[in-house]
């Protein structure tokens, strides 16, 4: 699907006023190159994409002083760049800590209650078909789903459980139930 940048535009706009859909439509869109552009500096698949979902996390929290003049892709870019530094800053100096400078009322602005179509597609599924889906995924998307949808934690709970700032864990989860209902629809076409 082709997204204009008119479209971009107007999905910033609307993620700007809290748009759940619109703040999916942007991480499916600029997952990839984000992603990808990390992958290049690090070498590491794990590292991208924890880095990747921090960029979004971080991105979201913030959109909301995202200047329209900018390129919404380069405004992405360089959160991911300034992170990868961060990130190694702290590795090179020993200094292992989890921080979000997200507040608790912006983290709770991203709803935890409403089913996505992605939700939907995955309900849907017999339980020995749904497994066999979710061992596809890498173990860190397994543990989210898992702890989401077996367990029924909610966002603060994983939080808690996996010792992740609360956007890492909605960026996470959101990103693994795309990534599963992919592999749902991709196996139900064979």
């Amino acid at each position: 699907m082709e997204i204009t940048k008119k479209e971009i535009t107007l999905q910033i706009k609307n993620a700007k006023e809290g748009s759940q859909t619109a703040f999916n439509i942007l991480l499916d869109f600029y997952w990839s190159d984000v992603y990808r552009f990390q992958l290049k500096r690090i070498k590491n698949e794990y590292e991208a994409e924890d880095i990747t979902i921090e960029t979004f996390s971080k991105a979201f929290d913030k959109i909301k002083i995202f200047n329209d003049d900018y390129e919404f892709g380069t405004w992405l870019i360089t959160i991911s760049k300034n992170i990868q530094i961060d990130k190694s800053r702290k590795k090179n100096a020993s200094i292992h800590s989890q921080s979000s400078d997200a507040s608790d009322e912006q983290v709770k602005r991203i709803p935890d209650d409403a089913p996505t179509p992605e939700d939907k597609l995955i309900t849907k599924q017999n339980l020995a078909e749904l497994l066999h889906f979710i061992k596809q995924l890498k173990p860190h998307y397994q543990d989210v789903i898992n702890l989401r949808y077996f367990q029924e934690m909610s966002y603060l709970e994983i939080s808690k459980e996996l010792k992740e700032p609360l956007n890492n864990v909605k960026i996470r989860l959101l990103r693994a139930r795309k990534l599963l209902a992919e592999i749902i629809t991709q196996n139900h076409r064979d």
